[in-house]
């Protein structure tokens, strides 16, 4: 049996279907990539799985890829994530990209920013220990 076939069996008894995306991409490339999508989809690593949902449907949101927002929607709420918290990671999300447009609009010096927000850093740390 074929290093692809032998996927294919691996991934339909991880999820019960091989989905289409898995038959359209080259054959020589689905062990990889199912490899990956295991590990980091459907296993514990150092972020807990809730988490790195989250930030998926994050980066599927603000590239606006519907199908990655439909399956990091759903496996977030699969993995425990609140109707509240995936309305949190939407405001996340839109409240990180507007201020990208603005900072990058506005030609915000970089260098500048990043010491200002050093000092922000120190103040916010000193107002944590008290």
């Amino acid at each position: 049996m074929s290093e692809y076939n032998k996927t294919l069996d691996d991934i339909k008894k991880t999820l019960g279907v091989v989905m289409q995306q898995f038959k359209v991409i080259p054959h020589d490339v689905v062990p990889h990539e199912w490899a990956e999508m295991k590990k980091y989809s459907f296993s514990e690593t150092k972020i807990p799985a809730k988490y790195r949902e989250l930030i998926g449907l994050a980066v599927a949101s603000a590239i606006g890829c519907p199908y990655c927002i439909h399956f990091h929607t759903e496996a977030a709420k699969m993995n425990g994530a609140t109707q509240e918290e995936i309305a949190e990671t939407a405001f996340l999300t839109r409240f990180t990209t507007g201020w990208s447009v603005m900072l990058h609009a506005t030609s915000v010096d970089l260098e500048s920013f990043k010491k200002e927000f050093a000092q922000a850093k120190a103040h916010l740390m000193k107002q944590s220990k008290k």
